[in-house]
């Protein structure tokens, strides 16, 4: 199996290729992660629509292949780490690619939510694209740090 995040954004400071590079590397070969980039539509006077629905095709080829996806959304479910292990050791023994939807500044096309398998949040508050990215990526290390019983994760 394989995860995939899918971030809608320009290219992200240093800092945060460095901290998703590392997360990246951390993760068992039975499980690789990858981010890709997806490169956001000019607004140049577009409504909203135009510009998700822009992205949106932009969005498919690069999570083409997955059977499973999870957009992040402001309104989605709230998980703990634990909980966040438990989807991951369930989707594990499901098998399929995953996905992970990181929409841009107008965040993603209804659409995309609609089709989505799961809609999650990362945090009550809002994160800039950039640190969504490298939260996500942290908490899909530990999330399967949790699984494997790796003492990473210290729950209480």
């Amino acid at each position: 199996m394989k995860l995939v995040i899918a971030a809608v954004g320009h290219r992200m400071p240093d800092w945060v290729a460095t901290g998703c590079e590392e997360y990246i590397k951390r993760m068992p070969r039975e499980l690789p992660l990858s981010v890709v980039e997806i490169k956001p539509e000019p607004r140049a006077g577009k409504r909203r629509e135009q510009l998700t629905a822009a992205e949106m095709a932009r969005i498919a080829p690069a999570i083409a292949g997955c059977s499973r996806v999870v957009a992040l959304d402001e309104r989605g479910k709230d998980l703990t780490t634990v909980q966040l292990a438990g989807r991951l050791e369930a989707w594990m023994q499901e098998g399929g690619d995953t996905a992970f939807l990181i929409g841009g500044a107008d965040g993603l096309a209804p659409e995309l939510k609609d089709k989505a398998d799961e809609m999650i949040r990362l945090s009550s508050l809002t994160l800039p694209h950039a640190m969504a990215r490298l939260v996500l990526c942290e908490q899909l290390y530990r999330a399967i740090s949790v699984v494997k019983n790796h003492p990473y994760h210290r729950e209480g």
